[in-house]
């Protein structure tokens, strides 16, 4: 079994090389330079590009690069899975889709199956690390499917920015709003519905946003303290460390993991960014 992901899953270098599941990275632009994320280029250079007034664009992965290890998949008579970065987020699963059924014009055989991960970051890498996890215990493709499709329904992300401008930047609010935000110190708390970012509320300081995290962690999540909780953060580990013992201290979860979030996300989000994830249904 053959696993494919994208760098959107905002997993580390050192996952993917140890796990061997292959990466499709998104492509990152800073003025006249393209990087490709994870190899090419570490997020601390896209937060310290933002902070001195460049905004990055991203694109997404090279369909070249999935023809060729479609076609790869395909003439190994290997199955094959790939976890995509949400549809709404991105162009990059529907590109897939297009790849695989061109692949399979040569060769009918190609057992290839495309899941819309419906998630961004870490909401999206959990997926993927289960995903490695019971490929490693030897389960069959089709249930390691229906296990990822599920958590994939049931995944709960909450998310703040520091800095409204930001986001501004990057068009996903009015320069107007953001102003005003950043006047008040207000600080929205957004999620992420059927692959969209959704915004919840807006609240006065970061205190006040972790407060409210919490308390729709407890209203939304089932049995937390059996979870692997993720947070992601955008170059600011020393929030991400206050978070992760608020939330040790409330749900006592099995595991609490920390990442850093990737460029491609990074570039849209900005630095100061911190996002949660767990699930709102024991599995």
């Amino acid at each position: 079994m053959r696993l494919f992901a994208d760098s959107a899953s905002d997993l580390p270098k050192e996952f993917f090389e140890k796990e061997q599941v292959v990466l499709f990275p998104l492509r990152v632009h800073i003025g006249e330079e393209e990087y490709e994320d994870i190899r090419t280029i570490h997020s601390k250079k896209v937060y310290d590009a933002i902070r001195s007034g460049v905004q990055p664009k991203t694109s997404q992965a090279s369909p070249d690069e999935m023809l060729a290890a479609f076609e790869q998949l395909a003439k190994d008579g290997d199955e094959g899975f790939y976890i995509a970065f949400s549809s709404e987020l991105s162009g990059t699963y529907n590109t897939a889709v297009m790849v695989a059924d061109q692949v399979r014009e040569d060769f009918p055989e190609l057992k290839l199956t495309i899941l819309d991960s419906k998630a961004a970051s870490l909401g999206y890498g959990l997926l993927v690390k289960e995903a490695a996890r019971l490929r490693d215990a030897g389960q069959p493709l089709s249930e390691v499917i229906e296990r990822v499709r599920t958590m994939a329904d049931h995944m709960e992300s909450l998310f703040t920015v520091e800095d409204l401008d930001y986001m501004a930047r990057g068009g996903r609010i009015s320069k107007g709003s953001a102003f005003v935000g950043g006047l008040l110190n207000i600080k929205p708390l957004l999620h992420v519905e059927e692959g969209k970012l959704v915004p919840i509320e807006k609240l006065r300081g970061r205190k006040k946003v972790v407060k409210r995290m919490i308390e729709l962690m407890e209203t939304r999540g089932e049995q937390l303290k059996n979870q692997t909780i993720a947070i992601s953060h955008g170059d600011d580990e020393e929030f991400a460390n206050f978070v992760k013992k608020e939330i040790e201290e409330h749900f006592r979860p099995k595991n609490v993991e920390t990442y850093l979030i990737g460029s491609v996300i990074a570039a849209h989000t900005g630095p100061g960014t911190l996002a949660v994830f767990f699930l709102n249904r024991a599995l």
